[in-house]
């Protein structure tokens, strides 16, 4: 409770801090305060301490799993401000707005991992995404960010529309929005429980960017302002991950049997998709928004296993994952060519950043002593636990070894191909966050456990 509190009027405090002053430096550093309360809030409620007691009528569950995955958002979250506070400065005039969006969807994110109830789901889904419209749309003079928000807003509705239907439909068959209850109670499917799982599904897979209703993601993480799409790719995707998992491991693991080859298929359809379509693309941005969906496609084993290693797995991919798109993304942005051939012979006329850049691709292939390498391993390691898609399990391993071609291109063109040198705004502190998050993410790679040992009082 914490943090949806303080992520709420932190806020509406960043609306007021732009009227306050017009210097940028005073905002971020109101920003970079804030994130850092919701940090520590969040780790002393892990501990015990609430400072609002508030009976939400088990609407919302603030158990260890919730808790620890708010604080590998924010401590995500606190190292994307500190990298991308300056770009977010570059987007448009109105910065204090901007954050304040940002600290909107954090309160969304929370009700997102939280809830214990449809209706809270509904609510942390919707908060989430509304500002997101907004951000997608930021950079106002360029016409691919209009229309990637317009594009958004309306698959958006589109989706939610059938989250709503499907919420409907589980009500109307159980007599009930706690997932408590649906999960108790559900042991056969009828038509009308039947279709509502069907719609929840696709929503979800919406929000996630699963194959086939990921077309929406490229051309929104293109159009959007790169600082944004950094934000929507690793943060939000990982929330609306937990919120899929928490959903249907609470209400509708009882028929897990029922409708794991849905799933399934659309977890391989989005693999194949994903990392098929990311091979041909010339874009550095593009292709990693194709990214998105492959990574996207791995996450999705956690849908389909259901069980205590898909829940250490997923929490410890989001940690992964957002760690090493956030640092690839800092440094794309500053990049005025976002093509395969801006990145030529960075590793010659910017070698610390195209070190850091080599790390982070590498875990986003999943090369061993990055965290990457692990997060992909649980998930696996998950379906082939669940004992029923071994199929799946292998056209996994096949997509990921897909997806080191094109990351290794990246690599390819900083170290074995000459360019001229690109000017890249890097400072001694962005170097040194970008140097510290490379660092962490081959810490987690060598040792998965000092994550994950957490968990274990929850599981």
């Amino acid at each position: 409770m914490n943090a949806i509190v303080i992520s709420a009027i932190w806020g509406v405090i960043m609306m007021f801090s732009g009227i306050l002053t017009k210097r940028l430096a005073a905002v971020r550093m109101v920003a970079l305060i804030g994130i850092a309360g919701l940090l520590i809030s969040t780790l002393m409620e892990l501990n015990g301490i609430s400072f609002f007691k508030i009976d939400t009528r088990h609407m919302l569950v603030f158990d260890t799993f919730s808790l620890l995955f708010n604080t590998v958002i924010f401590s995500c979250m606190l190292i994307y401000f500190l990298l991308s506070g300056k770009d977010i400065e570059k987007v448009g005039m109105d910065v204090a707005e901007y954050y304040a969006l940002l600290f909107f969807v954090l309160t969304g994110v929370v009700i997102a991992s939280s809830f214990n109830t449809l209706l809270m789901l509904f609510l942390g889904i919707e908060i989430i995404s509304i500002p997101l419209y907004i951000l997608t749309g930021s950079d106002k003079r360029n016409l691919k960010s209009n229309e990637a928000s317009l594009k958004y807003f309306l698959m958006g509705a589109f989706s939610t529309g059938l989250m709503l239907m499907g919420i409907a439909l589980v009500y109307g068959s159980k007599g009930s929005f706690s997932i408590d209850v649906i999960g108790s109670n559900t042991t056969e499917l009828t038509p009308m429980m039947s279709a509502g799982i069907l719609l929840l599904i696709f929503s979800m897979a919406f929000k996630v960017s699963a194959a086939p209703f990921h077309f929406w993601t490229p051309d929104v993480y293109d159009g959007a302002p790169g600082v944004f799409t950094s934000f929507m790719a690793t943060i939000v995707k990982a929330a609306a991950f937990i919120a899929f998992i928490r959903l249907f491991r609470g209400s509708f693991l009882e028929i897990q049997g029922k409708w794991q080859l849905i799933v399934s298929i659309i977890t391989a359809a989005t693999l194949f998709i994903g990392n098929i379509t990311a091979v041909f693309q010339q874009s550095v941005k593009r292709m990693l928004a194709y990214s998105s969906i492959a990574q996207a496609g791995f996450m999705m084993f956690a849908i389909v296993s259901l069980n205590e290693i898909a829940m250490e797995g997923l929490l410890y991919y989001a940690a992964a994952y957002c760690l090493a798109t956030i640092g690839v993304f800092a440094i794309l942005v500053r990049m005025k060519d976002y093509t395969f051939d801006g990145f030529n012979g960075m590793g010659k006329h910017h070698p610390a950043l195209a070190a850091v850049n080599t790390v982070f691709m590498l875990s986003l292939a999943g090369i061993p002593a990055t965290a990457g390498f692990m997060a992909k391993f649980y998930m696996l390691y998950a379906a082939i636990n669940s004992g029923k898609v071994l199929w799946l399990v292998i056209i996994g391993i096949l997509c990921a070894a897909v997806s080191v071609y094109y990351y290794f291109r990246v690599i390819q063109a900083m170290y074995f191909k000459d360019g001229e040198k690109q000017e890249i705004e890097s400072g001694p502190g962005f170097k040194l966050i970008l140097g510290i998050t490379a660092a962490i993410i081959i810490f987690l790679g060598i040792f998965p456990q000092w994550l994950l040992d957490r968990l274990y009082d929850f599981l």
